[in-house]
């Protein structure tokens, strides 16, 4: 075997090498990725069942209603243009409420609605923990001695 193909050879086992690697980081990411849709999006055609997506949108006014078990929410989100229902079992983040803004992750079912398993609750950019909120205008002075 001559130099020349020496490293012709080592040279395709290198490129075989990255393309294997690459397709191992995206099957293992497969499984991990959530498309993320806005309810204007899937009005008219809902993603399969067996999908993992994100939801964003507002939470629509007068939407929210809680279950009897003290566990399951339902509530709309909007988009503006169009709303998707949505059912949550579970604890709400403490800044979620109607009117704010919301991610679910679940799947949709065939009859348009969605499935929420995590809600993460989205705030403005002027939100501040209730902790900081009094001592961000306190004002000290110095006094001279």
């Amino acid at each position: 075997m001559t130099r020349k193909n020496q490293r012709l050879t080592l040279v395709l086992l290198g490129l075989g090498a990255i393309v294997a690697a690459a397709l191992l980081a995206l099957s293992g990411l497969k499984d991990q990725a959530a498309f993320f849709y806005a309810p204007s999006d899937v009005a008219g055609r809902v993603p399969p069942a067996d999908q993992a997506v994100r939801l964003g949108g507002m939470v629509e006014r007068g939407s929210i209603r809680r279950a009897a078990d003290g566990v399951t929410i339902d509530f709309v989100v909007t988009d503006g243009k169009a709303t998707t229902p949505v059912r949550f079992a579970g604890i709400a983040p403490d800044l979620f409420r109607e009117g704010s803004g919301v991610v679910a992750e679940g799947h949709f079912r065939p009859d348009a609605s969605f499935v929420a398993t995590n809600l993460l609750a989205k705030h403005d950019e002027k939100y501040m923990p209730p902790q900081m909120a009094g001592k961000m205008h306190e004002t000290k002075t110095l006094e001279a001695n």
